[in-house]
């Protein structure tokens, strides 16, 4: 029997404030293992002013998911799906961003329950900052009665084309202990026995949102010349885990108005179905 709370489909939660300044956006930009030759991305007074990887929507979105409010969830069996972000005007180094949260819908696929949330980002000049879509896969949920929802289009890369654009990045042993202090404290990211109970892992996995962010470094440095303004959409599903240390290799393919995106590490894909729209 699902413990969900359906009745908070298509109503907006309360309104969460996120506040920032530039050592949250150094912090997070790290935290996507910035390098000190990306010094525009790390350091407050760059005569050029500090830039914002466009995947900080994450971070900001992130604290307005209000997760409690959907009902009684064991996060164990609790999986983030898919990642969609869209930007509408860059992020500045510090700022107030207010956040509107809405349950989209409730899919029953039988094993598990599908659950599409939608937070959205305006800043004090009430500038349409982002919206971000998220996908979680919740184990216990399903099997309720409901709508199972509509397919997923595939998107994979076309066959035997080589990519318009690749770029690996290697991960750092401490990547994960680093990237949790942007918000998401879950020990399996860093507590060996905590990740030995889920069975499936062999030590403290990467935060998936992190490899989404080393995904979105690549796009601002491989497809938009480091014009975080060029990238306008980003959407990926989470395929497989990645462990600290590892190297992330991520592609495009050029495909009419966007690229398909790909991120793969020596042992599998990680990121796929994805695709950005650049302008």
């Amino acid at each position: 029997m699902s413990e969900l709370n359906f009745d908070v489909i298509g109503k907006e939660f309360p309104q969460v404030t996120f506040k920032y300044n530039w050592k949250d956006v150094v912090l997070y930009a790290l935290g996507i293992g910035a390098k000190i030759d990306e010094l525009d991305f790390l350091y407050e007074n760059h005569p050029e002013g500090l830039k914002v990887f466009p995947s900080f929507a994450c971070i900001v979105a992130g604290t307005a998911l209000q997760l409690n409010r959907i009902g009684k969830i064991d996060f164990s069996h609790f999986v983030h799906g898919e990642q969609l972000i869209k930007l509408y005007h860059p992020f500045s180094a510090s700022d107030k961003i207010l956040c509107n949260t809405e349950v989209e819908n409730i899919y029953d696929k039988g094993k598990a329950a599908v659950i599409h949330m939608n937070v959205s980002g305006f800043n004090t000049k009430q500038e349409h900052i982002f919206d971000t879509k998220w996908v979680f896969f919740y184990l216990k949920g399903g099997g309720f009665g409901g709508d199972p929802g509509p397919k997923t289009e595939p998107i994979n890369p076309p066959a035997r084309l080589k990519p318009d654009f690749t770029i690996s990045y290697k991960t750092q042993e401490n990547q994960a202990a680093l990237y949790r202090l942007n918000g998401d404290i879950n020990p399996l990211h860093i507590d060996p026995e905590f990740a030995s109970r889920s069975g499936q892992f062999k030590g403290p996995i990467l935060h998936g949102l992190c490899t989404y962010g080393f995904a979105t470094k690549a796009i601002v440095h491989g497809i938009c010349e480091g014009d975080v303004t060029r990238l306008k959409e980003f959407k990926a599903r989470f395929t497989s885990e990645v462990y600290p240390g590892e190297i992330l290799t991520t592609q495009g393919w050029k495909d009419n108005k966007r690229y398909i995106i790909q991120v793969k590490t020596d042992r599998s894909i990680v990121l796929g179905n994805a695709y950005a729209v650049i302008e």
